[in-house]
C-alpha cells in the first residue's frame, strides 16, 4: 500500500450550492417616440409579440414589471428579474431585441446583483426572504423604489465592531417603518455600485419619511452614492405595453 500523500482536492460546487444565491436584475426601458407614429394594428401586434416573450420567461425566472412613465425622465417601464441562471436573462433580451417593438426600445438603466448573507442582521430575517436574505420573495405592494448604492472605501476599512455599531442605529431606524420592505442585493465586482437596494411600499410617503430619518444617521456620512433614485408603480405587462401608444 503506498504511503504517497495524496494532493488535496478542492470540493466541487453541487448545483443545490450554486443555486443557493439568486441574480437579480433591474432593467429599465425607454421607448422610441417614432414608435407611436406607426399603424394602430402594427403597433398591437407588436405589444403582444412582447408580452408574450415576458410571459414565456416567466417559467425560468421571477418577472415582476413596473410602470415608470411619467415619473422619471428617460425610461418607460422596469422589469425585475430574479432566477439562479444568467442564460435566460441574457436570452430574453436577445428575443426582446429580434421582436419588433424591440427595434424601438432603448435601456438607458440595468442593475445586476445577487442575493448574499448580511453582515449586519445575523439574527434578523426580513419578511419575505429567506436564509437570511438568500432568497427573495417578493410582496405584493403597489410601489417600488430602486436605486443604486456605493459605500465609501473609508467604510470598509472600520474594525467590523465599528460598523455593526453604526448599522445598528440604521437598522433600528428601518424597523419604525415596518411596512416598508428593503431587498438589498450585492453588485461587487459585478456591476458599477456596492449594492442595489429596493424597497417595497404601499405609499411613497412611507418611503420618503424613512430615507428622510436615515439621512440623520452617522452611517449616512460613509455613503458616496445612492442616485439615481427610481419610483416604480406595479402593474402587467400588457397594462405596461398600452400606456406607451
Amino acid at each position: 500500500m503506498s504511503t504517497t500523500a495524496q494532493p488535496e482536492t478542492t470540493p466541487t460546487r453541487t448545483p443545490e450550492t450554486a443555486a443557493a444565491r439568486q441574480f437579480v436584475n433591474f432593467m429599465f426601458f425607454h421607448t422610441d417616440r417614432a414608435f407611436r407614429s406607426l399603424p394602430v394594428e402594427t403597433r398591437s401586434e407588436a405589444k403582444r409579440e412582447l408580452a408574450a416573450i415576458v410571459n414565456r420567461y416567466t417559467d425560468r425566472m421571477m418577472i415582476l414589471p413596473y410602470s415608470t412613465l411619467g415619473l422619471k425622465t428617460g425610461v418607460d417601464f422596469m422589469l425585475w428579474r430574479i432566477g439562479y441562471d444568467l442564460d435566460p436573462f441574457q436570452q430574453m433580451i436577445a428575443d426582446f431585441n429580434r421582436s419588433v417593438l424591440g427595434r424601438y426600445l432603448t435601456i438607458p438603466v440595468s442593475y445586476l446583483s445577487m442575493t448574499k448573507h448580511s453582515q449586519y442582521v445575523e439574527e434578523h430575517v426580513h419578511e419575505g426572504q429567506e436564509g437570511r436574505r438568500l432568497r427573495i420573495v417578493p410582496g405584493k405592494r403597489p410601489f417600488l423604489f430602486v436605486y443604486p448604492f456605493v459605500k465609501t472605501r473609508d467604510w470598509y476599512l472600520l474594525p467590523m465592531s465599528e460598523r455593526q455599531r453604526i448599522m445598528n442605529e440604521h437598522i433600528a431606524i428601518g424597523h419604525k417603518y415596518p411596512r416598508v420592505k428593503i431587498n438589498t442585493t450585492y453588485s461587487f465586482g459585478l456591476d458599477d455600485q456596492d449594492f442595489v437596494v429596493a424597497f417595497e411600499a404601499d405609499l411613497p410617503a412611507e418611503f420618503l419619511d424613512l430615507v428622510q430619518e436615515l439621512r440623520e444617521t452617522e452611517s449616512s456620512k460613509y455613503t458616496l452614492r445612492d442616485t439615481p433614485m427610481y419610483t416604480c408603480r406595479r402593474s402587467t405587462i400588457e397594462e405596461i405595453l398600452e400606456s406607451i401608444g
